[in-house]
C-alpha cells in the first residue's frame, strides 16, 4: 500500500501524468480517501524522503549533467583552442615558407642580376679593351709604317748621296773597271783627283768590290811590269794599303817562278848600275830573294 504514493509522487517528480489530469486527480483522492491516518503520515514522510532522494538524485544528475557538460565544452574549447593554435601554426608555418621563398626568390633574383650585371659589365670591358687594342694596334701599326717609310727615305737619300757623293761613286767604278786598288788605295786616287776624304769613303763603302781579289789582280799588275820576290811582293802589296792576310793570299794565288824573279831583278839592277857578284847576291838577298834563287840570278846573267 505504502508505494503507491511513491510511484504516484515518482510520477510528479518526473513530470509523468496520465491521461487526463481530470482521471489521474481523482485516482489520487480516491486513494487518499481509502488511507488510514496513521499510514498517511508514514506516507507523507515516505513522500518527503522520496522527494528529497529525488532532489538529491537530481541534483546529482544535475551536477553530473553539468560537469559532463562543463568537460564537454572544456573538451571542445580545448578541441578548439588546439585546431586554432593548430590553424595559428599552420598559418604561422606558411607565412613563414612563403616569406622563405620569397626571401630566396628575391636572393635568387639578385644573384642572377648580380650574375648578369657582372657578365654585362665583363663584356663591357672586353668590349672597350678589345677597342682600346684594336685602337693601340692601328696606332702601332701606323707609326710602325711611318717610321718604316722615313727609314727608307733616309736609307734612298743616304744611298743616293749627295751629288758630290755619286760622282765619287761614279769614279770608284771607273778606277775598279780598269785597274786595281786596296780600299785605302782607291780613298787616296779619288782624295787625288779632288774629292773630299768623306766623299770617297763614301763612294768606296758604296761600291761591291772583293778586296782580296783586288790584291791577286794588283799583284799580277806589278809582275806584268817588275820582278818581285814572294816577301818583296807582300811588302808591296802591304804599301799599297792591302791587309797583310790579303797580301799572302795574293802572293799565294798566282803562279810566279820566283826564281826567274830573281833573274829578272838581278839584269834589272845591272841595266842601271854596276854592282859585284857578292853585291848583286847581298841586294837580291835584301829584296827578299833566298840566296840560292840569288846565287842562281847571279850565275845566269854571267856575273
Amino acid at each position: 500500500m505504502y508505494f503507491v504514493p511513491a510511484l504516484l509522487i515518482s510520477f510528479v517528480m518526473f513530470g509523468v501524468t496520465a491521461d487526463p489530469v481530470e482521471e489521474n486527480l481523482a485516482a489520487v483522492e480516491e486513494v487518499e480517501a481509502e488511507t488510514p491516518p496513521e499510514e498517511g503520515a508514514a506516507d507523507e514522510d515516505a513522500e518527503r524522503e522520496a522527494e528529497e532522494q529525488a532532489a538529491r538524485d537530481a541534483e546529482e544528475e544535475a551536477e553530473r549533467e553539468a560537469q559532463e557538460e562543463a568537460e564537454r565544452e572544456a573538451e571542445e574549447a580545448a578541441e578548439r583552442e588546439a585546431e586554432e593554435e593548430a590553424a595559428r601554426e599552420a598559418e604561422e608555418a606558411a607565412e613563414k615558407e612563403a616569406e622563405e621563398a620569397a626571401a630566396k626568390e628575391a636572393e635568387e633574383q639578385a644573384a642572377r642580376e648580380a650574375e648578369e650585371k657582372a657578365a654585362a659589365e665583363a663584356e663591357r670591358e672586353a668590349e672597350e679593351a678589345a677597342a682600346r687594342g684594336a685602337e693601340e694596334e692601328a696606332a702601332r701599326i701606323a707609326a710602325e709604317e711611318e717610321a718604316a717609310e722615313q727609314a727608307a727615305a733616309e736609307k734612298a737619300a743616304a744611298e743616293a748621296g749627295t751629288l758630290s757623293q755619286q760622282q765619287a761613286v761614279e769614279q770608284a767604278k771607273n778606277y775598279i773597271s780598269y785597274t786595281a786598288f786596296s780600299k785605302s788605295g782607291l780613298v787616296e786616287q779619288l782624295e787625288f783627283e779632288g774629292y773630299s776624304n768623306s766623299d770617297a769613303v763614301y763612294a768606296v763603302d758604296k761600291i761591291d768590290v772583293d778586296w782580296r781579289a783586288q790584291s791577286v789582280l794588283k799583284a799580277q799588275d806589278y809582275l806584268a811590269y817588275q820582278a818581285f820576290s814572294k816577301s818583296g811582293l807582300i811588302e808591296q802589296l802591304v804599301f799599297e794599303g792591302f791587309s797583310n792576310e790579303d797580301a799572302a793570299y795574293a802572293v799565294e794565288n798566282i803562279t810566279v817562278d820566283w826564281t826567274e824573279q830573281a833573274i829578272k831583278k838581278a839584269q834589272n839592277y845591272l841595266d842601271y848600275t854596276p854592282f859585284s857578284r857578292e853585291g848583286l847576291i847581298e841586294q837580291l838577298e835584301f829584296e827578299g830573294f833566298s840566296n840560292a834563287d840569288a846565287v842562281y840570278a847571279v850565275d845566269t846573267i854571267g856575273l
